[in-house]
């Protein structure tokens, strides 16, 4: 039986379709971050980009995305492995660093909704930006929130 194209390509080798497939849909990436000053973690919050669906996932506007958050950042094989952000368990990020999906991932489960049901999403469980009239008046320290799968080393 072949190896599936993860294990055999490398991020710049994958086609569109395969590089799309590997984002399993967390929506981690579409947390707003803190920085911590005095030691540069980056820190995530249960605050989502104001895209963000809360409640089924995803970007309203992924295809122009840029056009409604201009900072929103596009993953690409040359930049994956420099963004200290990107969440723990992300598919390109483990690729990047040679290692493999979890077991919960759809490409291994078949299932669109095995992230969710693993609990490695965060739909259901934050809060729009756009809910904020005054960011400036958010306890953002309050906000701050660890994903599961995150801040830990298997």
């Amino acid at each position: 039986m072949a190896l599936p194209f993860w294990k055999m390509k490398s991020l710049g080798e994958m086609s569109k379709s395969e590089w799309e497939s590997l984002c399993d849909h967390c929506g981690k990436c579409c947390l707003i971050k803190l920085e911590d000053e005095d030691t540069g973690l980056n820190l995530d919050t249960d605050v989502a980009c104001k895209l963000y669906d809360c409640n089924k996932g995803g970007c309203r506007h992924y295809a122009n995305r840029h056009t409604h958050v201009p900072d929103c950042v596009v993953l690409t094989p040359e930049n994956v492995p420099t963004l200290n952000w990107i969440p723990q368990t992300c598919a390109y990020r483990l690729i990047a660093e040679g290692r493999d999906l979890y077991d919960w991932h759809p490409l291994k489960t078949g299932d669109p909704d095995s992230t969710r049901k693993a609990g490695m999403s965060v739909i259901g469980r934050v809060t729009s930006e756009s809910t904020f009239s005054d960011p400036d008046s958010v306890d953002w320290e309050a906000r701050i929130t660890e994903w599961p799968g995150e801040g830990e080393e298997d």
